[in-house]
């Protein structure tokens, strides 16, 4: 398979090797049966950096194979040190029967994604402002549920806070973008920005979920105080939408 036949340009340099090597193998173990390959989220835009992001992606098969995906899976070692996380695996039948399920991890892959080979499966979706607010309001929850429980789990430990809050911050983003989605912003964007734009739609000030994104900030208790309390202030806004 020659590079002209996978779409590797809009990947920085850092990644195009392992990105190319990492379709290659794809070809090689599903051959036909490997419909699109797709990267989304940083990896997709200019926001990615290898030393702290993994790649994410999709794999469309015509149908689940789990020969073969048992068969990829030793190259899992591999790919974790070149910062490529394991695909989600899913068939065009799944996706169109699962817009209405999981419509926030559709519409997170449909901002901000591109195909490094095969055709989009994604670009067309469409999403029911129902389906999006029902799965934003149960992510919400889910979240408080998850952190009450990581504090039991945590023993004391603060330390831990940081490894938990950055949890909650992954999880939590999705959530943010498909609150601003409901706002008719349906443009995928930076975790910064969509924080502002969070603030800007619900009139809300969010200061403890701006500190959880930034590295470099505290990750305490007084933090992880402030994101509990400002989750449950987005739960109660989406209940009564």
């Amino acid at each position: 398979m020659s590079d002209s036949s996978l779409n590797l340009s809009p990947i920085i340099n850092a990644m195009q090797a392992p990105i190319r090597r990492y379709a290659e193998r794809i070809r090689e173990l599903a051959g036909t049966n490997a419909l699109t390959l797709v990267l989304f989220g940083s990896i997709a835009a200019s926001s990615f950096e290898p030393r702290r992001h993994t790649a994410r992606s999709v794999l469309v098969l015509q149908a689940v194979d789990l020969d073969m995906l048992r068969q990829f899976a030793k190259d899992g070692a591999k790919l974790g040190k070149a910062m490529i996380a394991a695909p989600l695996i899913m068939t065009p039948e799944y996706i169109d029967a699962s817009v209405d399920v999981f419509p926030l991890e559709f519409i997170e892959i449909q901002q901000r994604h591109f195909c490094v080979f095969g055709p989009d499966h994604f670009e067309g979706l469409s999403f029911e402002h129902t389906h999006v607010r029902l799965q934003c309001e149960r992510e919400l929850k889910t979240l408080l549920i998850s952190m009450r429980q990581a504090l039991l789990s945590a023993a004391g430990h603060e330390k831990l806070f940081k490894t938990i809050e950055a949890d909650v911050a992954d999880r939590l983003m999705r959530t943010l973008r498909g609150l601003l989605w409901l706002h008719e912003k349906k443009e995928g964007q930076s975790a910064l920005h969509t924080i502002e734009e969070v603030e800007i739609s619900t009139k809300h000030a969010f200061p403890g979920l701006r500190d959880v994104i930034q590295e470099t900030g505290n990750h305490g208790w007084a933090e992880f105080q402030s994101l509990y309390n400002e989750i449950d202030v987005l739960r109660k806004l989406v209940d009564a939408w």
